[in-house]
C-alpha cells in the first residue's frame, strides 16, 4: 500500500517562541517630553485608552499567553499586570534587562535641550550617557534577554511589556538594521510587535497595532519573513 506524503509546512515544522511586544502607558513625562530612562513618572490621565486598544487587539487575534514578562521599571511592571489580570492571571516576571536604556543624568531633561546641547543623542548608539549606559549596551543585553527566554518556553507565546528604545533595539537586532539608523523611530502606546523567534533568530515579524515608524518610513514591509537558503 502506498501511503500518501503530506506536505510539511516548514514552519508548521519548527517549535519556536512567540513573543508579543508592546509599550508600556503613556505617562506625564512622555506627554511633556521628558526623557525617562530608568526613571519614572505618573500616568498621563488618559493612560488607559491605549491600554484597551492594545487589550482589544489582542484579543481580537485570539492571542493567549503562556507568560507575562516586563522590565523591573514601575510603568512596565503595571502595565504587564493590567494585560495580565484582564486573562486572569496575576503572574508575570520583571527583568531588569529589559529596562529602557539608562540615561543616568538626563532623567527628567526636556528631550529638545537635550538635543540641542548634545549631538550624540539619539545620534550615536555607542555614546555612554553620563551615570548610564549606551543604546548598543541598552540593545545587547534585551536582546539576549529574549534570546535566554527562548530557553525557557519553546513552543509557548510569551507577552513583553517594554519600552520604545528597547523595541527599536529589538527590531533592528531581529531584522538585521543598523540600530544607530533607527534611533529614532516612532513607536506607539499602541504598537504590537509579533516576534517569532526559533533557534536564536526571528523566523518571522508582523505589527497588529498601530505602524511603528520603521513600517511608517518604508524600512520593513509586514509581515516580514526571513529568507531561509
Amino acid at each position: 500500500m502506498v501511503v500518501a506524503q503530506v506536505p510539511i509546512d516548514p514552519f508548521e515544522a519548527r517549535v519556536n517562541m512567540r513573543v508579543i511586544v508592546v509599550r508600556h502607558f503613556r505617562t506625564l513625562n512622555n506627554e511633556n517630553r521628558r526623557i525617562m530612562g530608568w526613571g519614572d513618572a505618573p500616568p498621563a490621565a488618559d493612560w488607559e485608552d491605549d491600554l484597551q486598544v492594545v487589550d482589544g487587539k489582542l484579543d481580537a487575534a485570539g492571542l493567549h499567553f503562556d507568560a507575562y514578562y516586563s522590565s523591573a521599571l514601575g510603568r512596565a511592571r503595571e502595565t504587564a499586570l493590567y494585560y495580565s489580570q484582564r486573562r486572569g492571571d496575576n503572574g508575570i516576571v520583571s527583568l531588569q534587562a529589559l529596562n529602557e536604556v539608562d540615561y543616568g543624568e538626563f532623567f527628567g531633561l526636556d528631550k529638545q535641550s537635550v538635543e540641542e546641547s548634545c549631538p550624540q543623542y539619539k545620534t550615536d548608539a555607542d555614546f555612554v550617557f553620563p551615570g548610564g549606559e549606551s543604546f548598543h549596551q541598552m540593545q545587547a543585553r534585551s536582546s539576549a534577554c529574549v534570546l535566554d527566554l527562548e530557553t525557557q518556553h519553546a513552543g509557548q507565546t510569551l507577552l513583553l511589556v517594554v519600552h520604545a528604545g528597547v523595541i527599536r533595539g529589538l527590531i533592528s537586532h531581529f531584522l538585521g538594521l543598523e540600530f544607530e539608523l533607527n534611533l529614532k523611530r516612532k513607536v506607539s502606546h499602541r504598537y504590537i510587535g509579533d516576534f517569532t523567534i526559533e533557534h536564536g533568530v526571528c523566523s518571522r515579524y508582523d505589527e497588529l497595532g498601530r505602524s511603528s515608524g520603521f513600517v511608517k518610513d518604508g524600512v520593513i514591509e509586514v509581515a516580514w519573513v526571513r529568507q531561509y537558503p
